[in-house]
């Protein structure tokens, strides 16, 4: 009997050794690669406090320091504060970080587009902030899709203040596109179809890192490849959606499977409920397909709700799988297919 054929009742969730904690889904941005739907046009709904204090501490305990320290970060250990965009709350931010430090979370840094970074006064005051408050580092987010909404001179302010107040705890992601902006002379907002005019790259995928996921899936089919869904049947998920390290907890106490924007493994806030005893797979049916890697029988589901097959086909496993959760998430009651509100605005 194959992997596949196994009827599983309940799967327990590894204990998550390093993640993002998503204060919001709210973004000044609406970036056309955003693996999470994130965007102006969604509420708030900014976590709260006890959330915060309930979800940290029981992440606490599991949370693996940097393999250089626990006042270092890397990008797969530790505890980042993200969304969305993390500074449009900057109180909550600031409130998130103290709450980490009880805790004593090791290897905690932010991630941010640097939309904020008006002035150096105002970039300093903010970063020396949170460092006091116990942040370790900062991750500043760079490349043609963010260049859209945020002044390239605000991206060079961030990276060279936060080099002031972090010293090694930078990291910029991806350090290719800051150099080659650097180079191109640019200063304000810059088209994505600028860009490749300016660069000479005609084909997306040659120039810019990213996953087929999420609102990528929706809005950059222009730039690759479609294929009819057989061919993704046989794929494992990668990374798997089971998986201990660089998971997300959003705003509204969803454990998000690693980078799969909308799917939701349970209550992050009962953490250790998820971990010893499970989900109950009966009741996510989604998920059971997923977790069993049978996407053939999630297609074969999902066909039998009145799901068609595209006929410009797919870009990727996950733009398939993100095609058939959007069709049948108001099919049912699928509880793993949170939040709502995601592929409300995947586009």
């Amino acid at each position: 009997m194959s992997a596949k054929q196994i009827k599983m009742s309940r799967v327990k969730i590894p204990q998550p050794v390093s993640g993002g904690l998503m204060l919001s889904y709210k973004c000044s941005a609406q970036c056309r690669h955003c693996m999470y739907a994130c965007s102006p046009k969604w509420k708030g709904d900014w976590i709260g406090i006890n959330d915060l204090e309930k979800g940290l501490s029981n992440l606490a305990p599991g949370i693996l320091p940097s393999p250089w320290g626990k006042n270092t970060m890397s990008l797969n250990h530790g505890l980042h504060v993200t969304g969305g965009e993390p500074f449009l709350n900057f109180e909550l931010l600031t409130k998130a970080v103290e709450i980490a430090e009880d805790f004593d979370i090791p290897s905690t840094f932010v991630e941010t587009n640097c939309f904020w970074c008006k002035t150096d006064e105002i970039t300093r005051e903010k970063l020396q902030l949170l460092k006091d408050k116990g942040l370790k580092g900062i991750l500043i987010s760079v490349n043609p899709f963010y260049a859209e909404y945020v002044p390239f001179e605000r991206t060079e302010r961030c990276i060279r203040i936060s080099q002031e107040v972090f010293s090694q705890n930078v990291m910029v992601y991806q350090l290719e596109y800051y150099h080659l902006f650097k180079q191109m002379g640019i200063k304000e907002k810059i088209s994505l179809e600028t860009y490749l005019d300016l660069t000479k790259h005609r084909n997306l995928s040659q120039s810019v890192e990213l996953f087929l996921m999420g609102r990528a899936a929706r809005q950059l089919r222009a730039f690759y490849t479609a294929f009819p869904p057989k061919r993704f049947f046989n794929q494992p998920c990668q990374p798997p959606i089971l998986r201990d390290w660089h998971n997300h907890f959003d705003n509204y106490g969803n454990f998000v499977a690693g980078y799969c924007g909308g799917i939701s493994l349970g209550n992050w806030y009962e953490v250790d409920y998820l971990v010893t005893e499970g989900i109950d797979l009966a009741e996510h049916p989604v998920l059971e397909f997923l977790i069993a890697e049978d996407f053939h029988g999630l297609f074969q589901f999902a066909k039998g709700y009145g799901y068609q097959e595209s006929e410009e086909g797919y870009l990727s496993k996950c733009d398939l799988c993100l095609d058939i959760r959007k069709f049948i998430v108001d099919k049912g009651n699928f509880k793993e297919l949170a939040p709502k509100e995601f592929y409300e605005h995947v586009g």
